[in-house]
């Protein structure tokens, strides 16, 4: 079951109680073996697989939510940050790693993950509930008088410059690494298909027609790199010379438009594709595994809680999230056309793709890469 931003009020005020109070029954009550567990623990340790690019955001406000819980409850909680890239925390949790959370960049990771757990292991769905933190949509990063000279608006003006002959350098993340370079590369493959994620089959992506698309546009890459972060410092520091558009994370332009305008005349922005665009909505999974217990659980739903309360998502768009409580107002000092995005977006939200087709398109991806780079 997926939780989506609409019911995100579900977890505000008098329900989250209900839900709270219910699982602290629970643990009253619960047997294991034939000792009934009465009382609470002392401790509490939960451990928060999650992707870097939250990195910042989560340490800034993770004591906080400790000191609270134990003011709260007269537990103590401690939450054991574990960053690592969202395809590498699913081989983490696939070779062994036992977290109590886990929060990829994108959703696009659920499915996949629970795919290759039931391949592996048999039984449920691992990761069966899920709630967005924050988000970012991908976009096509440019400097801005090559996009407006060219009025780019998605992967297809790409491909129509490079037919006609336009040179300009493309780039973004390897998507065997990076959760930014998958969702660019499900982006092209979608964009070539004319066809939206969530109804790609096989047969679409190995259609010759769109292969060719793909393999067009990455025959412009320049440079793929293993972080998404990365490409936005390279980009700046490099400048109009060493790249001229590039798939990243909206905050990514947040963080670096300004320096670049100072460094080189001119600043990025983003591109929102008018096909449509994945979010990166940064989905906080307690995962239905036999070693998260109710305490843990209870511990982790009071973060995401937290996590979900005002201040936090305030702090949150610091580093370039959009807020995914839809309570929490938009701040237009950060997001506004002078750090290179949009405040409000009018975009098409896609949604991922089976875990199949994701599957498929990773390893697709050695067809079309610019074998140069």
């Amino acid at each position: 079951m997926r939780i989506r931003r609409g019911y995100l009020a579900f977890l505000t005020g008098f329900v989250i109680g209900v839900v709270v109070a219910s699982i602290i029954s629970s643990i009253y009550l619960r047997r294991t073996g034939s000792a009934t567990i009465f009382g609470k623990p002392d401790s509490i340790e939960i451990i928060f697989l999650y992707s870097s690019e939250k990195q910042g955001w989560l340490e800034e406000v993770t004591p906080e939510f400790e000191k609270e819980f134990a003011t709260r409850f007269g537990i103590t909680v401690h939450v054991k940050l574990i960053p690592a890239g969202s395809h590498e925390s699913v081989d983490m949790i696939l070779r062994g790693f036992k977290p109590t959370i886990w929060s990829p960049a994108s959703s696009i990771w659920i499915p996949y993950l629970n795919k290759k757990w039931q391949e592996e292991y048999g039984g449920k769905a691992i990761a069966r509930e899920w709630v967005p933190l924050v988000y970012s949509p991908i976009v096509i990063a440019g400097w801005k008088d090559f996009v407006e000279k060219y009025n780019i608006t998605g992967f297809l003006d790409m491909y129509n410059l490079i037919k006609n002959g336009v040179i300009f350098k493309w780039g973004h993340p390897d998507p065997r690494l990076s959760n930014g370079g998958t969702m660019i590369t499900i982006l092209e493959f979608a964009e070539a298909a004319g066809k939206k994620p969530e109804d790609l089959t096989i047969d679409d992506i190995t259609n010759e027609t769109v292969l060719h698309i793909v393999r067009t546009i990455e025959s412009a890459a320049v440079m793929y790199g293993k972080s998404t972060g990365f490409f936005g410092s390279w980009a700046v520091e490099s400048g109009p010379d060493a790249i001229t558009l590039f798939g990243v994370y909206e905050n990514i332009v947040i963080e670096h438009s300004l320096d670049a305008k100072k460094k080189w005349g001119t600043s990025i922005i983003a591109i929102y594709p008018k096909f449509g665009t994945l979010y990166s909505d940064h989905p906080f999974v307690i995962l239905d595994a036999d070693w998260v217990n109710e305490w843990q659980r209870f511990a982790a739903l009071q973060y995401l809680y937290f996590l979900l309360g005002e201040d936090a998502q305030m702090k949150a768009q610091k580093h370039g999230f959009r807020p995914a409580n839809p309570s929490v107002p938009i701040d237009e000092d950060i997001f506004n056309p002078e750090n290179g995005v949009e405040k409000e977006l009018r975009i098409r939200v896609l949604k991922p793709p089976s875990g199949e087709v994701l599957e498929a398109i990773l390893s697709l991806w050695e067809k079309v890469k610019n074998p140069g780079v």
